[in-house]
């Protein structure tokens, strides 16, 4: 790779979406120098998340061409004017959130909906090798060797966590984890019901175990993937193909239904099936991510008649700088598994390789490395 000075771009390597639904291209890119309270960071590790297949597949509309990747990890190269938080050769885990600490939702606490504009959501720091300005997809584009974001994006970890493993920790964990823990507070004892078993499910499984949670059901309709519930803290499992999942439901928790639900994919029968496996007074969590346009129907008179809840989960509710040093914890502890999440690592030219093996319901988490 051939680097200039931080004072002007660097030249990288990059997985560019150009096409809705087509396969990502590799080019060399250009990345700016970061600016004030910017820092740029060279990555060793990109999980995949299904929010970047589907970004690229049009999902959710969007400017082409960009650079989609969110869940990384690297070591910090070059920070801008007033950075304090994280220096040169510090590593860190870099995720989506940018938030700037006092704006309204930020002073209480609600980080991943912080309204502020910050100077990147306007201008990107990526183009293309001709000049064409490039979308910073899910604000890092983080399928690229480098990327430049916000310093409030990023969390110092300690140099001895594994760069593949750290990356997890920007979404799938505490998008999963985070639901349990932080948007909906499982109290220990409660009947939970997890429906999606992939990366972000299985992180709502284990953070139902941590949370002390009695039973643990998780639902999906890939054996292999219920198998892999039951090691991170699942109780029994369901597949819906083979077996009618609310009467399993009922049968297991004492025919009053789950104190709480997670619905961890974006499938609609999903979110329309939620609503009747949750008891009185219990609570169903929209956390997997629908393409735009896809609705789900409620009967609100049971709603109120028993004092339910729906509510969402943003990112786990995460406020980052709290929640990933506490997960690294229990990760050098060994009671947060993130080296089992790993199916499969990759080189960044192997990425739509990596892309349709998730795409086939194949891998919990694909990595690719730098």
């Amino acid at each position: 790779m051939d680097e200039e000075s931080d004072l002007e771009t660097t030249r990288v390597k990059a997985a560019v979406c150009r096409t809705f639904g087509t396969p990502l291209v590799i080019e060399e890119i250009e990345i700016a120098a970061p600016q004030a309270g910017e820092i740029k960071v060279k990555l060793a590790a990109c999980a995949i998340c299904h929010s970047d297949i589907l970004y690229a597949e049009g999902a959710w509309g969007g400017e082409l061409p960009a650079v989609y990747g969110h869940e990384a990890a690297g070591v910090v190269e070059a920070v801008g004017p007033g950075v304090t938080t994280v220096a040169p050769g510090d590593h860190v885990v870099v995720t989506l959130i940018r938030s700037c600490g006092h704006c309204h939702y930020c002073a209480q606490g609600a980080l991943v909906a912080c309204e502020t504009t910050f100077p990147l959501d306007e201008n990107t720091p990526l183009a293309s090798g001709s000049g064409e300005a490039l979308g910073h997809g899910l604000r890092t584009g983080a399928f690229a060797e480098y990327v430049v974001v916000e310093a409030s994006q990023a969390v110092s970890i300690p140099k001895d966590i594994p760069m593949e493993s750290a990356s997890l920790l920007a979404c799938g964990v505490i998008t999963g984890l985070g639901a349990v823990a932080n948007t909906a507070r499982v109290e220990p004892g409660s009947n939970v019901v997890v429906i999606g078993t992939g990366g972000v499910g299985l992180n709502a499984v284990q953070g139902a175990a941590l949370c002390g949670a009695t039973e643990i059901i998780a639902v999906d309709l890939a054996d292999d993937k219920l198998e892999a519930a039951l090691k991170f803290g699942a109780t029994s499992t369901i597949n819906p193909g083979k077996e009618d999942v609310g009467e399993t439901v009922r049968a297991r928790t004492s025919g009053r239904g789950a104190d709480y639900v997670f619905v961890t994919v974006g499938a609609k029968a999903a979110f329309d099936q939620s609503y009747s496996l949750m008891g009185p007074t219990g609570t169903v969590v929209l956390v997997g991510m629908p393409a735009s346009g896809v609705m789900s129907e409620i009967d609100p008179g049971s709603i109120a008649a028993y004092g339910q809840n729906i509510i969402g989960s943003k990112m786990g509710s995460a406020q980052i700088q709290i929640d990933i040093p506490n997960l690294v914890s229990l990760y050098k502890q060994g009671r947060l598994k993130l080296d089992e999440l790993i199916t499969g690592r990759y080189a960044l030219e192997d990425i739509n390789e990596a892309i349709d093996s998730v795409k086939r319901g194949e891998a919990l988490r694909n990595v690719i490395l730098f």
